[in-house]
C-alpha cells in the first residue's frame, strides 16, 4: 500500500535509462522519479516508476497517481526537456509553472561547443542564474544570448529559444532560487 503524500510546493521530475532483465533478455528501461521540495527546503522522494519509455502517457499516469495520493499545492515543476513531460505536468498540475532544468540545458548547449571552449560558454550561461533579482535575470539572459552569438551562434539560438523555459524560477522567492533552478539535489 502506498502512503499519502504531504503537500509540496515544488516538484522535480527526472528520469534515467538503465539496462534491466524483463521477462527474458536485458532491455532498456526508464526509471522515473519525482522529488518534492517544501518552502522550508525539505525534500522527499514522492514516487518512482519503471517503464519502457518516457512518453506522455507514462508521465501523465505517473503524475496523476502522485496527485491522487494527495500531492497538492504544486506551484512549480522542474524537469529535463521532453515535451511529453512538460505537457503531462501542465495538464496534471493545473496552474503550476514549468521550468527546464539548468543542468540539463547546460549539457545540451555544451554538446554544441568545441571541448576547449566549454568552460567559457558554461560560465557565461551560469551568469543568468547568478543575478540578484528577476529584472537582472531577464537582462542577463539577453546579454548572454547576444554575446554567444559572435562565436557560438547555435548555442546563442538555444539560449534565446529557451528563454521561457529557463527563467520561470525568477517568479519565486529569491531565497528559493538555488534549490529550484535545477533537478540536481546537490545544487544548494
Amino acid at each position: 500500500m502506498r502512503h499519502a503524500l504531504v503537500m509540496e510546493t515544488y516538484v522535480f521530475c527526472d528520469a534515467t535509462y538503465v539496462q534491466a532483465q524483463v521477462r527474458g533478455p536485458v532491455v532498456s528501461q526508464e526509471i522515473m522519479v519525482a522529488i518534492g521540495v517544501r518552502t522550508d527546503g525539505d525534500r522527499e522522494v514522492l514516487g518512482c516508476e519503471v517503464g519502457d519509455s518516457e512518453d506522455g502517457t507514462f508521465w501523465t499516469a505517473f503524475l496523476r497517481e502522485l496527485r491522487e495520493r494527495g500531492l497538492g499545492d504544486v506551484r512549480f515543476v522542474i524537469s529535463q526537456h521532453p515535451l511529453s513531460l512538460r505537457f503531462a505536468a501542465e495538464n496534471v498540475f493545473i496552474g503550476a509553472t514549468w521550468q527546464r532544468c539548468r543542468v540539463h540545458f547546460l549539457r545540451n548547449a555544451l554538446a554544441r561547443v568545441p571541448k576547449g571552449r566549454t568552460q567559457m560558454v558554461a560560465a557565461a550561461i551560469r551568469t543568468i542564474f547568478a543575478q540578484s533579482d528577476a529584472a537582472h535575470v531577464e537582462t542577463q539572459l539577453d546579454v548572454v544570448a547576444d554575446t554567444l552569438g559572435f562565436g557560438f551562434p547555435e548555442v546563442a539560438k538555444m539560449v534565446a529559444g529557451a528563454k521561457d523555459d529557463l527563467r520561470a524560477f525568477r517568479e519565486f522567492p529569491i531565497a528559493h532560487w538555488p534549490k529550484i533552478w535545477s533537478t540536481n539535489p546537490w545544487n544548494a
